[in-house]
């Protein structure tokens, strides 16, 4: 995901394709599905109240379905697009700066960023005037992936009216944040503290009283994750010399360095938070995304060329001037050439137990350093787990890990170290839609026939030391192998079991690529590890078939032998993003004519690009958020502002179901045990906003709600806010239906 504070992994766009393929596609066998099959963990938690967190587990699991439970039964939301907009009588520069939901269903703001979550919070000024101190105990900036575990009463039946919502908060919009933004000499310490309160994880929890949704603002669980958390490291790297940085205390005052190192098993702070997953035994993982623009330096960065620092930097994007923001001129622990390996405890994916708010989050570094985003599990009928994850930047990769132990279903604590141990996978996509998972391990031989343990990018003392060195430079490793480049993997989502346990089937978001196909001499990652981040023009190949992919598309594969231990399965693409009304003309390679092939009816109806966001409730349906401009210009005149849509897996038939305010992106989703309650994220809202007009672009939620969860206190105007909006269905159905 991205946002102006963002290195831009893209430019947002793409559609249609390569026809040949689309042939190819034709022929392979789609009644070969895959499914999560589902477990229960015992196991309860003491919770406050008199209730215990036993059914927090059960709902992660995917419930067994025959087929979709519940059909797609909602009415088609129309584009939200700026001649929508201006048939209100507004300007025609921006869409309607409001979240829309169809007909007999409602949508109420939940949580926005700076509403107290934390005992003793303030309350949120609209003014911009509150400091780190109360960004501490109040919701985070800019929300994104999210969870939510029901907590459980009688009998350890989870509730679906009371529960624990995750929530990431990727980034800050610095204008927004800070009544005077950045201002040039103004830039002080504070605001560092500030915007570093305001990254993380916000743990809340909810309660559904007389059929209104609210945050209980004084509970127990109510807790914030920032940029300073103390966390801890754990898995193969840790304490690898890379893995220790300078040792510093922090306070809200001053970051004083004491002159040592930290052993590299200890960390402060995750920050880009962007997607998410969950673990079966009922815990929640963030997933550190764009933290390379978060570090800068005031002094020049060592060349790309000069050692495994700058070789490093360049690998991952980190740059002197940073990505919009100031934290290095602030305070030392950002400035990479002060303290260099401060970046390598950033990129993990990072544990969570909402149960535990005493408890340190763990960085797991077996899953691998990259930009990660989304962690999606899967457990096999012989209890073998992975999780498939991918690194969100053009002409990356896609990865799994597979746990060493089996998930025990009946004993929480004996899963506490799976994902210390096991084997982490670099996909390889070939053009017969089969594919091939690399192992990136020591003893694996490159392209130029060497070992891992034999790259000098690798080397080390042992076997130890080189996988540590290879879960580091995790990127570099899947360069040396070979794998295959992708159009920008997002979020992953794998289909809940069909009939019992059938087959493991795996969805990945590609969500764009304006490289690829761009160059008349193309060029891939070398396998050296040596290629800037994003800099590589890939020609088109079978799994990313769209030259200037600018509307995205959505691959899928199948494990092998119904396990997840597998090392080979087959693929196919689900969807072609696009505008079926685009005046672009076809691309002159032949491979893309921008309009897609979404399945809907009429042609055109549930149009969408950049697809982002991916989740499939426990019904078997699959819900698919983008993240574009969001305002309704250029490529996306047509298509309109961000939205979230749903469709069936087994025949792609799509819908609309929800359009986000101008210029936000629609990400994060989840539903309560009985499907009756969805939460979906709205970030950024009125992007690009100056400090000194933060409504220049929007105004939400305020634009459209006038009061708090609670129903009666007033919203507070000032600036727009990133916030989770509650949709039930006024029926008291099912969400969906």
């Amino acid at each position: 995901m991205k946002g102006h504070q963002h290195p831009k992994n893209d430019v947002s766009l793409n559609p249609s394709g390569n026809d040949s393929i689309h042939d190819v596609i034709s022929r392979t066998d789609l009644s070969r599905r895959q499914f999560v099959r589902g477990g229960v963990s015992a196991g309860a938690l003491a919770a406050a109240g008199g209730l215990s967190l036993g059914g927090l587990v059960q709902t992660v699991q995917a419930a067994a379905v025959a087929t979709m439970t519940y059909p797609i039964g909602f009415a088609n939301v129309p584009a939200s697009t700026r001649a929508v907009n201006a048939g209100f009588g507004n300007p025609a520069t921006a869409v309607v700066d409001r979240v829309t939901v169809p007909a007999g269903y409602t949508a109420q703001v939940l949580v926005a960023w700076g509403d107290p979550i934390v005992a003793g919070g303030p309350v949120y000024l609209g003014d911009a005037s509150q400091d780190a101190a109360a960004q501490m105990k109040q919701y985070g900036m800019h929300t994104d992936g999210m969870h939510f575990f029901p907590l459980s009463g009688t009998g350890g039946k989870p509730l679906s009216d009371r529960g624990i919502l995750c929530a990431n908060n990727e980034y800050t919009h610095e204008e927004v944040l800070h009544a005077d933004g950045q201002a040039g000499a103004g830039y002080t310490l504070a605001k560092t503290r500030k915007s570093q309160a305001a990254h993380g994880v916000s743990v809340v929890e909810l309660r559904r009283t007389a059929g209104r949704w609210q945050v209980v603002r004084n509970s127990p669980y109510g807790r914030r994750i920032t940029a300073n958390t103390p966390c801890r490291i754990s898995g193969p790297a840790a304490g690898h010399a890379l893995m220790k940085a300078k040792k510093y205390v922090v306070t809200d005052h001053a970051t004083v360095d004491t002159g040592t190192f930290t052993d590299g098993t200890t960390a402060l702070g995750t920050i880009n938070n962007c997607a998410n997953g969950v673990t079966p035994w009922g815990t929640y993982l963030t997933c550190e995304e764009n933290w390379n623009g978060n570090f800068g330096s005031t002094s020049a960065l060592p060349a790309a060329t000069s050692g495994e620092t700058g070789k490093l930097f360049n690998r991952y994007g980190v740059v002197a001037a940073g990505f919009g923001y100031r934290w290095h001129e602030t305070d030392d622990r950002f400035d990479v050439v002060k303290n260099p390996n401060e970046t390598n405890l950033f990129g993990w994916v990072v544990e969570i137990d909402p149960a535990n708010p005493t408890a340190a989050p763990v960085k797991r570094t077996a899953l691998g350093r990259f930009k990660h985003e989304s962690a999606q599990y899967v457990v096999d009928a012989q209890n073998n787990l992975a999780f498939y994850m991918g690194d969100d930047e053009r002409n990356e990769y896609i990865y799994k890990f597979v746990c060493d132990g089996k998930f025990n279903p009946g004993n929480r604590a004996a899963n506490r170290d799976l994902l210390d141990h096991g084997t982490l996978y670099v996909a390889r996509f070939d053009a017969n839609l089969g594919g091939r998972w690399i192992a990136l391990e020591p003893g694996t031989l490159g392209l130029d026939g060497t070992a891992l343990r034999d790259n000098p990018n690798f080397s080390g003392a042992n076997d130890a030391e080189v996988q540590a060195k290879i879960l580091i430079k995790t990127r570099m490793a899947a360069d040396a192998v070979g794998a295959t480049m992708m159009d920008r993997p997002e979020w992953t989502g794998a289909r809940p079991r069909i009939n019992g346990w059938q087959e493991i089937e795996v969805y990945c978001t590609l969500t764009n690529n304006n490289r690829r196909g761009s160059s008349a001499t193309p060029s891939s990652n070398r396998a050296d590890g040596s290629t800037t981040a994003a800099s590589a023009r890939p020609a088109v190949d079978a799994a990313n078939p769209r030259a200037d992919n600018v509307y995205g598309h959505i691959i899928r594969w199948r494990e092998a032998d119904r396990t997840v231990r597998a090392t080979t399965f087959t693929w196919d693409i689900f969807a072609q993003a696009g505008d079926t009304a685009t005046a672009k003309a076809a691309h002159a390679s032949g491979t893309n004519n921008y309009k897609g092939n979404i399945n809907d009816a009429p042609d055109g109806s549930a149009d969408y690009g950049a697809p982002d966001g991916l989740w499939f409730d426990p019904f078997g349906r699959l819900w698919v958020q983008t993240d574009q401009i969001g305002d309704g210009s250029g490529d996306f005149i047509n298509i309109g502002a961000n939205m979230m849509v749903c469709a069936d897996p087994a025949t792609g038939a799509t819908r609309r179901f929800l359009t986000g305010p101008n210029k936000c992106e629609v990400t994060g989703v989840t539903m309560t045990p009985d499907g009756r309650t969805m939460f979906v994220g709205v970030q950024h809202p009125g992007e690009d906003a100056v400090a000194a007009n933060p409504t220049q672009f929007s105004n939400w939620p305020q634009s459209q709600f006038t009061v708090e969860s609670d129903g009666v206190t007033p919203l507070p105007g000032g600036r727009p806010r990133s916030a989770v909006v509650v949709i039930t269905k006024d029926d008291g159905g099912v969400i969906g239906t």
